[in-house]
């Protein structure tokens, strides 16, 4: 009687781990996924002026929101602006890159935190991509829009960007070809954020990878 006993109790507490194991790692709403970088000339460019001790390789970002069992991503990339998308083709990759895509949740984040940024989420649905990434411009980057869902909270900062290379301390071919194509000089120093950078933040805990 006294080893079913054990038995039992011992079968109790690996469920109890299983479930609290599985329970950490599904995405939540207010979760943040992080895309690493593709083979396109901008991605490169970002991933290669935004490194941090991390040494992540994110270039892309989105907020997650689970509605009715599936999880869809608000995001703003490039040529396509703020729009919505099931995670599936979040994590599509345009021009058939391979790269990773991690999942990181807000610590200590409340439900109505959470809320807030979902609805500012949708609101936001249709502004333009923010090309000239600064933050004054009409639109949203990538990075951008998460911060602005969260401003109020401070969750993230903003920093000084350079779009230069850190070996080189010159500008990366990427942003010049950029910059010239829009007519406008590179606001190297303005404040801004990246996805490297804020993937860095200590407001944040790494949930899981997702490919």
């Amino acid at each position: 009687m006294k080893n079913t006993t054990l038995r039992i109790a011992a079968s109790i507490i690996v469920l109890f781990l299983v479930i609290s194991c599985s329970s950490s790692t599904t995405i939540k709403s207010g979760d943040i996924v992080f895309r690493g970088a593709t083979q396109s000339d901008l991605s490169e460019a970002i991933n290669e002026v935004t490194q941090t001790e991390k040494a992540t390789n994110y270039t892309h970002m989105g907020i997650c929101s689970v509605e009715d069992g599936s999880v869809f991503v608000y995001h703003s990339d490039l040529g396509k602006g703020v729009l919505k998308e099931p995670l599936e083709l979040f994590l599509k990759s345009d021009d058939s890159s391979t790269y990773t895509a991690d999942v990181y949740r807000i610590k200590n984040s409340t439900q109505t935190q959470i809320a807030t940024a979902i609805s500012k989420a949708k609101n936001l649905v249709g502004e333009p991509y923010n090309v000239t990434y600064i933050l004054e411009d009409k639109g949203y980057y990538c990075s951008e829009y998460i911060y602005e869902l969260f401003k109020e909270d401070n969750v993230f900062t903003l920093e000084p960007m350079t779009f230069k290379n850190a070996k080189t301390n010159t500008f990366h071919n990427g942003w010049v070809t950029h910059y010239k194509d829009l007519g406008i000089e590179i606001p190297e120093g303005k404040s801004g954020c990246n996805p490297n950078g804020m993937a860095a933040s200590e407001t944040l805990v790494f949930v899981r990878r997702l490919q």
